[in-house]
């Protein structure tokens, strides 16, 4: 391998000419757990930057966007590569809160382990465990740092139980907290090896053991030895163990690090970045014990045309085939593309072919198209070190790509290939925006198309009915960073407004309706008049129009304008301004001008006979309703049933899928829950998700309809 370990982000990156000496890890965990300050610690630890949080220009090492400088968090992945032992590290930081689950699953894309980090002074919340069966479905690598064990509420046996608890078989601690008096932590005690690593000094001092700490030792470390025995491939180590005899150290090492790679054993580590701490065990744990990419599996590939090829092989040598996981834009240098090298090698001023496929709601435009790729670099905060080439499991970024979108892949231009994308969740918290002014307004298009390009969890739909520019969103402090983005890195002012449901209007009963259509004012008049008769039909039916006309009281050639004049004005409304549907119009009668008479004068007069037979009935509000899937834990399944009949909802039922879970199935107006993607996460503390179709259109409450009417006729 091929590095340079400079002291500060001004030397030259690090860079690989091989895949097995590379580790591509994703820091996992809540918001607050501590993820940045370990990556942070880890950089100083290996002299990538002189001291923890800070690079050349004197900013953090994740402080690339400018809306995480603002609101104090990250809100999207950043790579941070370091060299330990001769192997490149891609720490690969992800934002904690729930909105940028975007960013954490491409984080997940582009690795081959994950850390898990949780907070011995917080604990582990519900969707840190949903993200551990979501990695143990696909049989990712994992280990678990509590971090924080320095603080005065931390309590790391507890969290060891915590761990082994929700996390499940397999989770056991490689070391314990040396506690320098009653209550500082000083060092760490290695279990396996039975050494004490001093850090009261501020460097690590290897020692052996006091008394004290021998009965610690003792229950702590048989328990690990038998969960590695159990993970052996060698079937005689538990008979030889409960036999006796005394194992290896050297054997269970071996042992545990091939369990470790397979995703079968998890070992938790206890760190305090300020002391130091855990910072050299976390990272030999991560390049002896962490698989490299030729360990890990690949994602499928086939030609754009959807034709299977076969599996990719981390080759340098093999055809290029390499994915955007992160598109940020960069004022001064434009596009930035984070891409995962698969197969194959990427070089600088290459031609590529861009392939992106994606579902036809998803607001995204598919694209194949050739593009000549830029500079390369390994990114740590705002620098960007340039690097000469990105092996195969390499992760790089990339310069110049201007049509590269997340989610893309690059592939060589005379055999492209596409890669099966990756699940991302749906946006399903909408929020209407106009621009602020008339040159805002000239500058939102463009803004919203750069973000759409860097966020595949935005979707931008024009609303045909409400005629609303509506963004549909992760969450409130997804919006926050949007609109952040959208005011200070693009220069484009919009305003929230309130969100419209698409309500429509029909008749409650059969009514009449007289068309008077009479204007003589010198020269050519207007004369029409029509008389019809409309009565409600089923929900769903539509609309139908029926000639009952006899004797030429209308005219063959103005039929259809009465029928137009109809469309027309059910198109407007006739109540509070939403569209007219599921009703029969029958034209029964009218008169006609030989002279005066025209095409747009019975236009006029069907409209008109419309709205007075909407005078003479009852017409209804209706507003869509959606089916929503809620998955959630069973102990909220009872407050969600609750929750949802509150909005008005019908519950259909109920159905367990397995590990603690329900499914519930409701109907519920759309009305009612376009906040629900919010409320939701508070009512099940992190753990529920849901989804949302239109079913039907139904009679809205007379008291909400009123209200409705009463806000339309105010708007005009």
């Amino acid at each position: 391998m091929a590095q340079t370990q400079g002291s500060g982000a001004a030397g030259r990156a690090p860079e690989a000419d091989q895949p097995g000496a590379i580790r591509n890890v994703v820091l996992v965990g809540h918001t607050g757990a501590g993820k940045t300050t370990l990556v942070e610690a880890l950089l100083a630890e290996t002299s990538t930057i002189g001291r923890p949080g800070r690079v050349e220009d004197g900013t953090t090492v994740s402080d690339f966007d400018e809306a995480e400088i603002r609101q104090q968090r990250s809100v999207s992945l950043a790579l941070a590569p370091l060299v330990h032992d001769g192997i490149k590290i891609n720490l690969l930081d992800t934002p904690g809160y729930a909105d940028f689950v975007g960013d954490l699953r491409a984080g997940l894309r582009a690795a081959d382990a994950a850390l898990f980090v949780v907070s011995a002074a917080d604990g582990v919340d519900g969707s840190t465990q949903m993200l551990w069966e979501e990695c143990a479905t696909v049989g990712m690598p994992r280990a678990v740092v509590i971090t924080k064990v320095d603080h005065q509420r931390a309590d790391v046996e507890e969290m060891f139980a915590v761990c082994q608890r929700v996390f499940g078989d397999g989770v056991l601690p490689l070391y314990l907290p040396m506690y320098a008096d009653d209550s500082t932590v000083g060092g760490l005690i290695g279990l396996l090896t039975q050494r004490v690593y001093d850090y009261t000094s501020g460097t690590r001092v290897e020692k052996d053991p006091d008394p004290e700490h021998l009965p610690l030792i003792a229950a702590a470390r048989d328990e690990l030895i038998e969960g590695v025995i159990a993970e052996s491939e060698d079937e005689t180590l538990m008979d030889r163990y409960l036999a006796g005899e005394d194992i290896d150290v050297k054997v269970l090492v071996e042992d545990l690090e091939k369990a470790v790679a397979r995703g079968s054993f998890y070992p938790v580590l206890v760190t305090s970045a300020p002391l130091r701490i855990g910072m050299r065990e976390v990272l030999e744990v991560i390049t002896s014990g962490f698989p490299s990419p030729l360990e890990h599996p690949l994602p499928a590939v086939s030609t754009p045309g959807g034709q299977p090829r076969g599996p990719l092989g981390c080759d340098p040598s093999g055809p290029l085939v390499a994915e955007v996981v992160k598109t940020t834009t960069d004022p001064y240098v434009g596009r930035i593309s984070l891409v995962r090298v698969f197969s194959g090698t990427l070089t600088p001023d290459s031609m590529v072919h861009v392939s992106g496929h994606f579902r036809p709601d998803s607001g995204h435009e598919d694209h194949d198209i050739d593009e000549r790729v830029g500079a390369l670099s390994c990114p740590l905060g705002k620098t960007q070190r340039t690097i000469g080439v990105a092996v195969a499991g390499d992760i790089c970024a990339v310069a110049k790509l201007t049509r590269a979108e997340t989610g893309d892949t690059l592939s060589d231009k005379d055999t492209p290939l596409l890669v099966e994308p990756w699940v991302m969740p749906e946006p399903l918290l909408p929020v209407a925006v106009v621009a602020r002014s008339k040159a805002d307004e000239d500058k939102l298009s463009q803004g919203l198309g750069r973000l759409v390009a860097e966020d595949p969890t935005l979707r931008l739909e024009m609303n045909a009915e409400t005629h609303q520019l509506v963004l549909w969103t992760m969450g409130e402090a997804h919006v926050d960073v949007l609109l952040d983005r959208l005011r200070n890195r693009y220069g484009v002012e919009v305003d929230s407004v309130p969100l419209r449901v698409s309500l429509r209007e029909t008749f409650a009963g059969k009514a009449t309706g007289h068309g008077r259509h009479v204007k003589q004012s010198g020269g050519h008049g207007q004369y029409a008049v029509c008389d019809i008769e409309v009565e409600p039909l089923e929900s769903g039916a539509g609309f139908e129009f029926v000639d009952k006309v006899v004797g030429g009281a209308v005219p063959r050639q103005f039929i259809p304008s009465v029928e137009k004049g109809v469309r027309a004005q059910m198109d407007k409304g006739v109540a509070a301004g939403y569209p007219v549907v599921d009703i029969r119009v029958t034209l029964t009668d009218g008169k006609a001008h030989s002279v005066d008479s025209s095409d747009m004068a019975f236009q006029t007069a069907g409209a008109l006979a419309l709205k007075e037979a909407a005078k003479a009935t009852r017409v209804h509000m209706l507003e869509p309703y959606d089916e929503i899937k809620v998955l959630v834990s069973d102990e909220y399944v009872g407050a969600v049933m609750s929750d949802l009949s509150g909005r008005r909802g019908r519950v259909l039922g109920t159905e367990p899928v397995g590990a603690g879970r329900t499914l519930v199935r409701a109907e519920v107006p759309q009305l009612e829950i376009t906040r629900y993607a919010i409320d939701l996460r508070s009512l099940s503390h992190g753990t529920g998700t849901f989804t949302r179709d239109y079913v039907r259109h139904e009679p809205m409450p007379s008291a909400i309809a009123a209200k409705v009417a009463a806000e339309a006729a105010e708007t005009g």
